[in-house]
């Protein structure tokens, strides 16, 4: 699947086109980065290890309960809320050719299907459920954490995989997005708008201050803090929001699941797998559980102003 994103993305390290040789990508300055075996390929540079990618056991952990569609519900309305704003996006902004690429070529080959962007995409869960509520679009998922895009590099016939960094320059033309989706992740604002097409949206999940009740309380999770939504707007200066949606519902968890929806978000960092084990055991067979979500989509704050 890179032979099909690979004319979206730029060298991380001098901003040429990539171009896929072989094994690995390069540049036309010569800069080179192999494809694993696994179809992706990290853009990372540097030697520093990344210190807040997800282990090998939080992305298992993670599969497991969206395999099991806990979060489907979820899934489903950002796939829903994306084809409607694609539409209206595709409308805003006619399918053009793409504009050439920092090498110089014409990125894609001339018109093309919309093209999703998945920040801090994890698995890949929530990027193949837009893909298919997007017949003919092309995914492109990043993540930080080479064992959460080893999953998804695997996630979706149409999406492509890469490690790179958010808080970084993306490894992403300009201009080549329809829409960019982040669900749990950091946010790079000014990147986003930079990848976007005009007429494109950012769509954003968050949790809200009720998400796994009463989990968080009895488990003594982490919690969503009170300026969470400001912290959010902080971050995307420059965009306007144009829609928002909260979604909500019950879920009813065993044991198993308590453990799997602790281990693989950010409480897995902080609470000792000894003591999270004899609390749960403490638990009936099955609890109920609340997901709680604000998912908001964001638009150019240029394009939201009305022409004088």
């Amino acid at each position: 699947m890179l032979a099909d994103i690979v004319d979206y993305l730029a060298c991380p390290v001098c901003r040429d086109g990539l171009r896929l040789t072989g094994g690995s990508l390069r540049c036309g300055q010569g800069h080179g980065f192999d494809v694993a075996r696994q179809g992706y390929v990290s853009l990372l540079t540097g030697s520093q290890a990344p210190g807040t990618a997800d282990s090998p056991a939080m992305v298992a952990a993670r599969a497991d309960f969206l395999a099991a569609g806990h979060y489907a519900q979820l899934a489903g309305a950002l796939a829903e809320a994306v084809h409607e704003h694609a539409s209206l996006a595709a409308a805003v902004h006619e399918r053009a050719p793409l504009p050439a690429d920092a090498g110089g070529h014409e990125a894609g080959g001339g018109r093309r299907g919309p093209v999703v962007v998945d920040a801090g995409a994890g698995t890949g869960y929530y990027g193949a459920a837009v893909l298919d509520a997007l017949p003919g679009a092309t995914g492109l998922a990043f993540d930080i954490s080479k064992h959460a895009v080893k999953r998804a590099a695997r996630a979706h016939p149409r999406m492509g995989a890469f490690v790179a960094d958010v808080w970084k320059p993306l490894p992403i033309g300009d201009a080549v997005a329809d829409v960019v989706i982040d669900v749990f992740a950091p946010r790079n604002g000014p990147e986003f708008a930079r990848i976007l097409r005009p007429g494109g949206r950012l769509v954003v999940v968050t949790p809200s201050k009720e998400h796994l009740s009463p989990l968080v309380e009895e488990l003594g999770l982490l919690s969503v803090d009170e300026a969470k939504e400001h912290r959010v707007a902080e971050s995307l200066r420059g965009f306007e929001e144009v829609d928002t949606r909260a979604v909500r519902f019950e879920m009813p968890l065993s044991r198993a699941d308590v453990a799997k929806v602790v281990e693989m978000g950010p409480s897995a960092w902080h609470k000792d797998p000894d003591t999270l084990h004899h609390q749960i055991q403490k638990f009936p067979e099955w609890t109920s559980a609340v997901a709680s979500f604000r998912l908001s989509i964001f638009e150019s704050a240029a394009e939201s102003r009305p022409s004088s």
